[in-house]
């Protein structure tokens, strides 16, 4: 219990990793696009609408915490290095879509590059504690 309310405990965990040396502007941007591909991947993970005392209502948000974390580039290439190796499904972010237009020029800009020469500002996932917990080893929380 915290503050009166039940913790759920999940087997998984969501956590995003994001280059420290981006603009606040660009933290929090890759931060939405990561969250929306996560969310995309496992639709299940919206709960349901909210509604307010006046019975207006809003859209569902996520049922489970997401744990922004925060490295340098030489940790960004190891984190995606052990998921790599770890066979896990990253979501994406690369410094190159900061000066594209939309989804397609995303996709077209990550194509152009190998794996190893991904200038990535952005990493997320979901899946099973311990295995998040071993990819993004020595990531710090966000301040």
């Amino acid at each position: 219990m915290l503050n009166g309310f039940a913790i759920m405990d999940f087997d998984t965990k969501i956590a995003i990793a994001v280059r420290d040396d981006l603009a606040v502007w660009q933290k929090l941007n890759v931060t939405a696009f990561i969250t929306s591909g996560i969310t995309g991947q496992h639709g299940a993970l919206l709960g349901d609408e909210y509604e307010d005392a006046s019975a207006i209502k809003y859209a569902p948000l996520l049922i489970q915490p997401v744990i922004v974390l925060t490295c340098d580039d030489i940790r960004m290439k190891t984190i995606h290095r052990r998921g790599l190796e770890r066979g896990v499904k990253f979501c994406l972010y690369i410094e190159d879509m900061f000066q594209t237009g939309d989804d397609n020029a995303n996709r077209a800009t990550v194509k152009k590059k190998k794996s190893e020469d991904l200038p990535i500002v952005g990493l997320g996932l979901r899946e099973e504690k311990k295995l998040v917990d071993k990819i993004f080893k020595g990531a710090k929380m966000h301040p």
